[in-house]
């Protein structure tokens, strides 16, 4: 279980990985679906919440022209956030742009416990159905 929590976690920062695969081979193996459920769960929205802090503290560095993001673009992503806001973190779950909204939400000095529970809400409800896919359709193969 502890190799699930931290494949988790690094795969919710800009690291790449495949928590989801390890779920599924470890609930082959039989490990109780409530645990797999909440160590996935805690490993990854702990890692988005790591990225969220990575945000705010390269906030600071903005003004630095190696600064990854341009002002403009930074503009563009902060009117986006004010027309969503904090629920747009439902979507951290996806791939591709769920790291980058949660270091957005750190740059944009959003604090981790307003943050924390729509991540939370959010990885769990992948977690939630990735396991009930595995219940679905991944039994015969698991039981052969």
């Amino acid at each position: 279980m502890l190799s699930l929590f931290a494949v988790a976690l690094a795969s919710a920062t800009l690291l790449p990985g495949g928590s989801e695969l390890w779920l599924a081979r470890l609930w082959c193996l039989g490990e109780p679906v409530p645990a797999l459920w909440l160590v996935a769960t805690a490993g990854n929205t702990l890692g988005s919440l790591i990225n969220v802090g990575l945000g705010r503290y390269a906030r600071r560095f903005q003004q630095r022209r190696w600064f990854p993001v341009s002002p403009a673009a930074l503009a563009r992503a902060e009117h986006w956030y004010a027309r969503f806001g904090e629920a747009s973190l439902l979507l951290s779950w996806l791939p591709l742009i769920g790291d980058p909204l949660t270091v957005l939400a750190g740059v944009l000095r959003l604090p981790w416990w307003r943050a924390a529970p729509w991540i939370l809400l959010a990885k769990g409800g992948r977690y939630a159905l990735v396991l009930w896919l595995a219940e679905t359709w991944l039994l015969p193969l698991c039981r052969a």
